[in-house]
């Protein structure tokens, strides 16, 4: 993969992966060979997409995710409290019962963009603390299957932390990339 090649989905796969390396990189490894990609070419697609989000000729974040993945496989009206948003899902073929979901606010201003389970596709059974392994389910899963739940602040820009309870009362916290669970503890204090 040269700088001057086109940046397309998979590009985009890896700059995911890039995000995840930081809590799991023997999963990331796996992944990235499974896409055919080595270590440099994950690092030079990352430093390309940072290099397009930063750019003072940026486009929206709208069109620089329609530009790279295409046009949307679904997109559907949602509403989030008050407002009434346009959910956008690519595929993501590296995670086939995934969807990338980017929330666009009226105006389309890009508000949340992460990885959600496919529309039909069956999620993991989230009963116990046991079920909650990396990778496995998405910030709304684990959410529906631990109240109560609340968002919290992530540690980076495309992280997302989420305070819940599994059964029996236990208070956790766990932290997900791109919307992906990556890791969870029992919250102390």
């Amino acid at each position: 993969m040269t700088s001057a090649g086109p940046f397309g989905p998979l590009q985009f796969q890896l700059v995911l992966l890039r995000r995840m390396a930081d809590h799991h990189p023997e999963l990331v490894d796996d992944a990235r060979r499974e896409l055919g990609a080595s270590l440099a070419e994950m690092r030079e697609a990352n430093r390309r997409w940072q290099a397009m989000a930063r750019s003072p000729r940026a486009r929206s974040a709208l069109a620089r995710y329609r530009s790279v993945l295409g046009e949307p496989v679904l997109t559907f009206r949602r509403t989030v409290g008050d407002l009434e948003c346009d959910a956008l899902l690519w595929n993501v073929p590296l995670w086939p019962d995934l969807r990338f979901e980017v929330m666009t606010a009226p105006g389309g201003a890009v508000w949340n963009e992460w990885l959600v389970r496919a529309p039909g596709a069956a999620g993991p059974g989230l009963r116990a603390a046991e079920d909650l392994r990396p990778w496995s389910c998405t910030v709304d899963e684990v959410a529906r299957a631990f109240p109560p739940a609340r968002p919290l602040q992530g540690s980076a820009p495309t992280r997302t932390g989420l305070a819940f309870t599994l059964p029996g009362g236990t208070a956790c916290v766990a932290e997900f990339t791109w919307g992906l669970l990556q890791r969870w503890s029992v919250q102390t204090g």
